[in-house]
């Protein structure tokens, strides 16, 4: 097409010095790959972060199993059941990584309604779907990183955790 309309206007003209013609395609693929390597890495930061983010929540799960050994002795003892406290357990984790998901998505609400005031030029959007994804696999990856302290307390015999101070 580009060919045909520098053609065309050859022939009107007699020249070339009086206009220009410009192929969108080339910018626009351009912005494109851009976009797919900013989105790429946007994702490979938010990778990253949900995984630091799982190690912490499994830290603090692992320490409160710890610290409470004696209370997980004491339950097992007078009759809970393994999966008690391994639900016992998954649902703090989950509660944990939940409450910091929610932190987050006030956070981006707050940061997205402040944005045009600061830089008028841009503007943004909320999306509710979004939202609750994210939210959601939030409290997944606190399900995933609980697995492992919640199934430690839940495997305690009752007679070793009772022994510890």
């Amino acid at each position: 097409m580009q060919n045909v309309l520098n053609t065309y206007l050859y022939n009107k003209f007699k020249s070339t010095s009086g206009y220009n013609i410009f192929n969108s395609s080339q910018p626009l693929s351009t912005m494109q790959a851009s976009s797919s390597t900013m989105t790429r890495q946007l994702v490979s930061v938010a990778a990253i972060s949900l995984l630091v983010g799982g190690i912490g929540i499994m830290n603090i799960m692992l320490m409160t199993v710890s610290e409470r050994t004696r209370e997980i002795g004491i339950r097992k003892s007078i009759g809970a059941k393994r999966q008690h406290i391994l639900f016992q357990f998954l649902v703090e984790a989950t509660v944990i990584s939940g409450l910091g998901g929610l932190i987050g998505l006030a956070l981006g609400i707050v940061l997205s309604l402040a944005w045009p005031l600061i830089s008028p030029s841009q503007t943004t959007s909320l999306s509710l779907s979004s939202g609750m994804y994210a939210f959601l696999f939030s409290a997944l990856v606190g399900v995933i990183f609980g697995i492992y302290p919640a199934n430690k307390a839940s495997k305690l015999r009752p007679i070793d955790a009772l022994r510890t101070d």
